[in-house]
């Protein structure tokens, strides 16, 4: 049985979040991963995470949150939030995954920084897809690559970001096949 066709991946919008920015989201997904992918809310108040002293929200207190809150029919979650997150090891984080466990988060807030002139919504869309197929990449037991152009690349700017590919490196690729075989192993 191919894993694909009997899990699913959730897509929790953690504010409201255009309609079509979750569409586009949720399209990429299911064509890089295979997977049936649904929008769904699963909680919108973030204040749990909320660290007064550095006025930014703990991305990993959230992945906690999704994660217990996952429904059972769905196998991993990207939440989408507008708010700034951070781990206490770095000042911020674009996103974060739990390495080969069912919950991601994106933030919005510095992906909209720095964006060209002549096409801002477009761009604004490119980095959150790539940072979104990135976050569940590592949900999938994918670690940071070397390769630049790779969806997997770590990403300490908007640049970064920029340079990447819509991809994984081959190596990725073959590591994320490995993957799916071993879920469909536990089948």
């Amino acid at each position: 049985m191919n894993p694909t066709s009997r899990y699913k991946i959730l897509v929790s919008p953690l504010e409201k979040v255009e309609k079509p920015l979750l569409s586009c989201i949720q399209k990429e997904i299911t064509a890089f991963f295979g997977f049936q992918t649904r929008v769904m809310p699963l909680f919108q108040d973030l204040d749990f995470s909320y660290n007064p002293a550095r006025d930014q929200y703990n991305s990993t207190t959230i992945l906690q949150g999704l994660s217990e809150k996952l429904p059972p029919e769905f196998i991993k979650v990207l939440g989408i939030t507008k708010v700034d997150l951070f781990i206490p090891v770095l000042t911020h984080v674009y996103g974060e995954a739990q390495l080969q466990g069912n919950a991601s988060i994106i933030s919005l807030y510095r992906l909209k920084q720095d964006l060209c002139s002549e096409t801002p919504r477009e761009h604004f869309r490119n980095r959150i897809v790539k940072e979104s197929l990135h976050e569940l990449g590592h949900c999938f037991n994918l670690k940071h690559c070397r390769e630049k152009s790779c969806i997997m690349h770590y990403c300490r700017s908007t640049y970064d970001v920029d340079q990447k590919d819509y991809g994984f490196c081959r190596y990725c690729e073959i590591f994320l096949q490995d993957e799916f075989k071993r879920l469909a192993a536990s089948i």
